[in-house]
């Protein structure tokens, strides 16, 4: 009798005077009856979005031509002028949910059963290069990502008008639009642009 006196009062005083924090939080039951902890992550890993991987450079994919049939660039600019207002999202290519740069344009050529890569780096060495003063409407324009010291394709749009030599493209952006809009080529732009490709025969 005195020893389990004994160890109540030693149990009870142990965990009194306990000052260790679990990282854990209000304890939910399974599906089985059973009580466990639930693990609580830090708020900065639970609001991380998701980081894009990009094709190593030395997996780089090598390339091809992407075949756009009997698909004329006016069609395929008025379907996309039709998804202005659609908001971006990361690694989507559904209009309902948003489009991230490459998901744009995947939506948007395989409207007209085209096939195009699904990331933007593998745009890269796609088609014919064309240089910048000769470029076209239906065009695609690529660009670094947001840090232009990286010189990769990260970011892409289609060039939707060329007027008194100022080229203009559509695109899904993360910036201030906030989705797919038309933007000119500004500073800003031309010091992200990477290289101009045609997929359409002109």
């Amino acid at each position: 009798m005195r020893i389990t006196v004994l160890f109540l009062v030693v149990f009870v005083t142990s965990c009194k005077y306990y000052n260790g924090k679990l990282p854990v939080t209000q304890n939910v039951e399974d599906s089985i009856g059973i009580t466990q902890a639930k693990v609580e992550l830090p708020e900065e890993i639970e609001n991380q979005k998701p980081v894009e991987v990009a094709t190593p450079v030395n997996l780089q994919v090598k390339g091809g031509s992407i075949n756009t049939g009997n698909t004329k660039p006016e069609d395929l600019l008025a379907f996309a002028r039709s998804l202005i207002g659609v908001k971006y999202r990361y690694g989507s290519s559904d209009p309902v949910s948003g489009f991230d740069c490459s998901g744009f344009i995947t939506y948007v050529f395989n409207h007209f059963n085209i096939a195009v890569p699904r990331s933007s780096i593998d745009f890269t060495h796609y088609n014919t290069q064309v240089e910048l003063p000769k470029a076209k409407p239906g065009d695609l324009i690529l660009f670094t990502g947001t840090d232009s010291t990286i010189r990769e394709v990260g970011h892409m749009g289609i060039i939707s008008s060329i007027n008194n030599d100022q080229v203009e493209f559509i695109h899904s952006s993360s910036g201030k639009a906030n989705g797919v809009t038309i933007t000119p080529l500004n500073i800003y732009y031309l010091g992200r642009f990477v290289k101009v490709i045609r997929v359409f025969k002109m």
